[in-house]
């Protein structure tokens, strides 16, 4: 929602400050490019560290920075601000998954979990939009970060007392203080860090300024060579002490789940993005700018707002909020059915789009059955991809595992964004411009590239071997034959553990 709102302030924030087209891109790609890029470095401190205490960090530091975005009137401060922002946000979300995968042992429960989990971020989208809409056009735009506070601030005092102290304790606990900051991987996590902010800002400046610039090849070219030192750093110290680890990509399925795992939010992107510029720059539905520029003279300006919401948002956010339910699917059909069904709804929806959508008259032909096709799609292969990337991985990753999985989806979408666009304005500057719609045909010609080959990596590379038997942790047996025994059972007010041989190992060390 903090990230959806904000499309509808972008145009008040515009005129109040003066920004350039530029500036005011990156009001988005800021906190895009900080919360991609922190991700690792949260899930890490919430595995090493306590989760519980990282996630109310990064809610009530959400809700402090946008109470100070509220009183900002210049550009650069609310660009740093923003920024900000990201870097709170990462904060919350691997933490929110090593949580929910503490509270939620059980696979099915997890499974359901992660699942609702995963469509409260598809229902805060629909919702967002509007909200932000309707503080731009009856209070200002700065209370979309208001609001954002009021939210924050209080639900973070709340998680102090909800979420129980004992689920919030990682294996890490008993270390000393030094071994735990060793165990950041400190180098590791700031190289991998820099990195993606260098690769992020290329690519985000490659989609407006052009990719032969020096702007653009020189942290692009930085970027990709300290990727690499990053992963031979992995190689040269401790496996416990790496951020990640190599053998995490060797983990049953991982490697193809993170390609999977780079689609749900480029799709998403493209057709909110494709057509929202074309409804309003194009066929004159000037949903925002109506509003910002005329809310003065016309309440009736506030109805393309509902419009541009009815025909984009609601299709889409509620068809997504409904599949987020499927999460218990996962333990009577393998993963690997559910995700092809969810990638060939994705490619379905997507030669729609490409086939019709120029003309207002086709969007019940052809654009609103693709946004619900599409949204289904999406949201079952985002729901289960996230599901199987946990359950492949050992629980004492979770932190980790989920700045992996949701990095993954912020950098599909920045990298498909600016392929996107790359196409699309190419094709337009040779058929017709920006009013044919050929341009955006081609985008979605690319995007049902990117599905169908995502579809033929899954069927041929997705084993399903080991469906539904939970991965064992680091040190325990990986025989799958031998599942490890780990159940509790309460005495009175003693708490009794049965644990396997290879676990009394492991706590004796």
């Amino acid at each position: 929602m903090n990230n959806s709102a904000l499309f509808s302030a972008i145009p008040a924030l515009e005129v109040s400050m003066g920004m350039t087209e530029i500036q005011s891109t990156w009001i988005m790609s800021a906190f895009q490019l900080t919360f991609a890029s922190f991700l690792l470095i949260s899930g890490r401190i919430s595995d090493v560290y306590n989760p519980k205490t990282t996630f109310i960090a990064g809610v009530s530091g959400l809700g402090v920075i946008s109470l100070c975005a509220g009183f900002v009137n210049e550009t650069i401060p609310i660009i740093v601000l923003r920024a900000l922002m990201g870097i709170a946000s990462a904060m919350t979300i691997p933490s929110a998954l090593t949580l929910l995968v503490k509270v939620f042992p059980d696979p099915l429960d997890q499974a359901r979990a992660i699942g609702i989990y995963g469509g409260s971020a598809s229902l805060a989208n629909v919702l967002g939009l509007m909200i932000g809409a309707m503080f731009v056009q009856w209070a200002s735009y700065h209370w979309v970060f208001w609001f954002v506070a009021v939210v924050a601030m209080p639900a973070a005092l709340a998680c102090i007392v909800i979420i129980p102290p004992e689920i919030s304790n990682t294996t890490n606990n008993l270390k000393p203080a030094a071994a735990k900051w060793k165990s950041l991987d400190i180098l590791g996590v700031s190289i991998l860090t820099a990195a993606l902010i260098l690769f992020i800002f290329a690519v985000t400046s490659g989609s407006t300024g052009g990719w032969a610039s020096v702007m653009v090849l020189v942290p692009l070219i930085t970027s990709i060579l300290m990727v690499i030192g990053f992963f031979y750093w992995e190689t040269r110290i401790p496996l416990d002490i790496a951020a990640i680890p190599p053998r995490t990509w060797f983990y049953h399925n991982f490697s193809i789940l993170f390609v999977v795992a780079l689609l749900p939010f480029l799709w998403w992107s493209t057709v909110f993005l494709i057509f929202t510029t074309l409804w309003q720059n194009v066929q004159g539905w000037s949903a925002i700018s109506s509003a910002v520029y005329m809310w003065s003279l016309h309440c009736y300006s506030m109805l393309p707002i509902i419009k541009l919401f009815l025909l984009t948002r609601l299709p889409m956010g509620v068809i997504s909020f409904m599949m987020s339910f499927t999460g218990s699917l996962s333990r009577i059909f393998s993963p690997k059915w559910i995700i092809l069904t969810g990638l060939s709804f994705c490619m379905v929806s997507t030669v729609l789009l490409a086939l019709g959508g120029g003309s207002p008259r086709d969007y019940w032909q052809y654009i609103f059955p693709a946004f619900t096709i599409g949204s289904a799609g999406a949201m079952l292969t985002y729901t289960h991809t996230n599901i199987a990337i946990f359950q492949a991985a050992p629980s004492s990753m979770a932190g980790t595992v989920g700045a992996i999985f949701n990095g993954a989806l912020q950098f599909g979408s920045a990298i498909g964004l600016a392929g996107v666009s790359s196409i699309e304005t190419s094709v337009e500057a040779i058929h017709g411009g920006p009013y044919e719609y050929r341009g955006r045909a081609a985008a979605f010609w690319f995007l049902f590239t990117v599905i169908s080959i995502q579809f033929i990596s899954v069927s041929i590379f997705y084993d399903r071997s080991t469906d539904h038997i939970p991965q064992p942790e680091h040190g325990n047996s990986a025989n799958p034959a031998q599942p490890k025994t780990h159940f509790d059972t309460k005495l009175n007010d003693a708490k009794v553990i049965v644990i396997g041989k290879a676990e009394l190992v492991d706590l004796l060390v």
